[in-house]
């Protein structure tokens, strides 16, 4: 078996600190996209900080939705510099993640920093 799996492959379901390093491995090297598929529930939900999308609504239900919400960040933004932190493990079914990232807004060419902690429910090894 390959040790730099972040895995362990016998069984089924992962772990929530194998969920948790596998999101920060895949944030680091260009696989959200299919991290989505990976380690995220179908019916995941995901919750904005308010003003931030062009939406009025905050939550995202669904990895359609999920997807949808990322498709409109690349659209809109372009991504400079990205931090992303260790998970923080916060009991047995949350972990949080420190993201910093300097961006442009593709319209305007504006640039600008952002940090934000992202906390992620995780349940029966996906992210809810």
């Amino acid at each position: 078996m390959d040790e730099s799996m972040p895995c362990n492959l016998t069984r089924e379901t992962m772990t929530l600190m194998e969920v948790a390093h596998e999101l920060v491995a895949g944030c680091r090297n260009g696989r959200v996209d299919e991290n989505l598929d990976k380690i995220y529930a179908v019916d995941a939900v995901s919750v904005e900080a308010g003003g931030f999308t062009d939406s009025t609504e905050r939550a995202r239900h669904g990895l359609d939705a999920i997807r949808e919400e990322h498709a409109w960040f690349d659209s809109a933004y372009e991504t400079l510099e990205q931090e992303v932190s260790a998970p923080y493990p916060h009991g047995s079914d949350r972990f949080a993640v420190v993201f910093t990232v300097k961006m442009r807004n593709r319209e305007t060419g504006e640039t600008s920093n952002t940090s934000e902690v992202a906390i992620y429910y995780v349940s029966d090894g996906k992210i809810t």
